[in-house]
């Protein structure tokens, strides 16, 4: 018969054996990340797949209730136009225990292209992610705790602890205090952040970007352009939001299209693009826009009949320190 109990000692031993190995080998390569993290004087984008993408999640999450301004990006929508939240001043923190996750190795020229710095955090010190890191954080075990060493158990707590470990850094260097933190998390009574409203942030009247179905690409990309939030929404002869044409969206119809230019609004489009209504708070507006691994939402008035009164961008709920 199975001691089920023996079996949960075994793998809580193997874990912290993990975690000691983990503590033994810190070295300036911590200190130089969390002084990149530090002197970042954008956001931090954290990005894995798998379990490792679920760890940095949380990793990104803990970086952002303390004071570091931080999101998920998932590497497969980083091919389609999440990278477009990327700017020179950000640090990107990618995380890999065999360092050579196709998904984030399909992002890296582009990473690199931006001029970011990379913190690496994987097992492999040789692996080709590893080589592109300006930093690299070694999360290696001897082995996992599932009996088949093949479950990613004991090296994504290693991963979990060092993200950790990073935002606990980063909190006394910044003297991140009680009052800082009670902004950011709702206690007795909701904090400011929270009371934020999607109205608050959103954008309105003529900074709201949209097209009719049928205009041209060529305004299209000018209305996307000139209004600088990577969107627009198209619109029906009743003004009703009928779809959305991103960053992502004209990229992949370059490649479709040999005649862009000459295409209209209503054959680039995406159908039935997400919204939230002005009255939600702005909270709600990023968790809806992480659940889909988007960065804007059009806006609803509870009366408006799918006419949009507002647009409300990622960039925005940054500033507010909603992230």
């Amino acid at each position: 018969m199975i001691d089920l109990l023996e079996v949960a000692r075994e793998v809580i031993r193997i874990e912290m054996d993990a975690i000691s190995d983990l503590e033994k080998r810190l070295d300036d390569s911590f200190i130089k990340a969390c002084e990149i993290l530090y002197n970042c004087k954008g956001k931090v984008v954290v990005t894995g797949i798998g379990k490792s993408g679920i760890i940095g999640q949380k990793i990104a999450s803990t970086l952002a209730s303390t004071g570091t301004p931080a999101f998920f990006m998932h590497p497969a929508e980083g091919m389609h136009g999440d990278l477009g939240v990327l700017s020179r001043n950000d640090v990107v923190i990618a995380i890999s225990s065999s360092g050579q996750s196709e998904e984030i190795l399909k992002i890296l020229p582009i990473i690199k292209r931006f001029g970011v710095k990379l913190i690496v955090m994987t097992g492999k010190k040789r692996s080709a992610l590893a080589k592109a890191g300006d930093v690299v954080l070694d999360i290696s075990v001897k082995k996992e705790a599932c009996p088949l060493n093949l479950a990613p158990t004991a090296s994504t707590t290693v991963t979990l602890v060092l993200g950790d470990a990073l935002a606990v850094a980063l909190i006394k260097l910044r003297g991140f205090s009680e009052n800082d933190f009670a902004i950011r998390h709702p206690g007795g009574s909701l904090g400011r952040r929270l009371l934020l409203k999607v109205s608050d942030l959103m954008h309105e009247g003529e900074n709201i970007p949209l097209v009719h179905e049928i205009t041209s690409m060529r305004d299209v990309i000018y209305e996307i352009t000139s209004k600088k939030l990577g969107v627009t929404g198209v619109i029906s002869d009743n003004g009703e939001l009928i779809g959305v044409i991103t960053d992502g969206d004209l990229r992949r119809a370059l490649e479709k299209f040999e005649d862009l230019l000459n295409r209209k609004a209503y054959e680039i489009m995406t159908k039935n693009p997400k919204w939230i209504l002005k009255d939600e708070l702005a909270a709600k507006a990023l968790e809806t826009m992480e659940r889909y691994s988007i960065t804007s939402l059009f806006v609803f008035d509870k009366d408006s009949n799918r006419k949009p009164v507002g647009i409300i961008h990622l960039h925005d709920l940054l500033k507010a320190g909603v992230v």
